[in-house]
């Protein structure tokens, strides 16, 4: 039987996911695919596991996440908005002229974004410069950064992982959401970056591979990556585009198509159906 902290979570991502297909169907653009898949680990990041205070976004002490693979967008402002960031009506706003909330996060716009983020591959670099400047000042904070498995394509990933461990960033934990897919097709198809664990590994990460949907695998690897001295830690999700949305899982043309009205009807029907307790607020202030 799952924990009472296990089920708010899953409903949190859940929300997040009810979220995401309502702001993608208003706006008519975007990336469903690789949001829906990433929903799971941003809850998880956001109401347990992260010290953040949404009435200091800037506080110095405060965890960092950095969601390298910008155009998933959406689960970042929905998990934001729930944790009281800015108004959960805002989301609405998508992708509009004027909006704060634009196609790729603008840390200059939107209180809690860390980085502006949408050029693939440049989001491990930055979080290695924030890791490295806590250990410099002396700080316990930690980084989080969330990659696509196509982004890892991109040679800058791969520095980005040898600097890591050469400074020993053991503040820092990334995840891949490796839900095979990405706008081309299947990744393996494209450029295949296999074995992904045993490369992050021979770079000097420590590496767990886990389901990206069990909300308890996603927070024990959480706090064992936590506990490794000395290096980074790599958390290979194993994940499915557009998970929670039946005609979108697994589906490669839901990359970065919006749903058309009736079909955000239909998919909101769907998480409904597993919605176990809806009208959830964010509160608390992580660990």
């Amino acid at each position: 039987m799952e924990s009472k902290e296990i089920r708010m979570l899953r409903e949190r991502a859940n929300e997040i996911r009810k979220d995401i297909i309502r702001m993608l169907g208003s706006a008519g653009s975007g990336h469903p695919g690789g949001s829906l898949s990433a929903a799971d680990i941003v809850a998880a990041l956001y109401f347990k596991v992260l010290r953040i205070d949404p009435r200091d976004p800037r506080r110095p002490d405060r965890d960092r996440f950095i969601l390298s693979k910008g155009h998933a967008a959406p689960v970042l402002y929905a998990a934001l908005a729930q944790r009281g960031y800015f108004p959960r009506e805002e989301l609405g706003t998508l992708r509009r002229l004027g909006s704060r909330l634009q196609g790729h996060p603008d840390m200059k716009k939107l209180p809690g974004v860390e980085m502006s983020t949408g050029s693939l591959g440049q989001g491990l670099s930055v979080a290695n410069g924030m890791a490295l400047a806590g250990k410099l000042d002396g700080m316990d904070y930690r980084v989080y950064v969330l990659l696509g498995d196509g982004e890892i394509q991109e040679g800058q990933v791969w520095e980005a992982a040898m600097a890591a461990a050469h400074y020993g960033l053991d503040n820092l934990t990334a995840f891949l959401d490796h839900n095979g897919m990405q706008i081309d097709g299947p990744v393996a198809e494209v450029m295949s970056p296999e074995p992904v664990s045993d490369k992050w590994r021979a770079f000097g990460w420590d590496v767990q591979v886990i389901d990206g949907h069990d909300m308890a695998q996603i927070l024990g690897a959480l706090e064992r990556a936590s506990a490794v001295k000395g290096k980074p830690q790599m958390i290979v999700a194993e994940t499915v585009k557009g998970k929670g949305v039946s005609f979108m899982e697994n589906q490669v043309g839901w990359h970065g198509v919006a749903p058309k009205p009736e079909e955000a009807e239909r998919a909101l029907a769907e998480l409904e159906g597993l919605c176990l307790r809806p009208g959830l607020e964010g509160e608390g202030d992580g660990r």
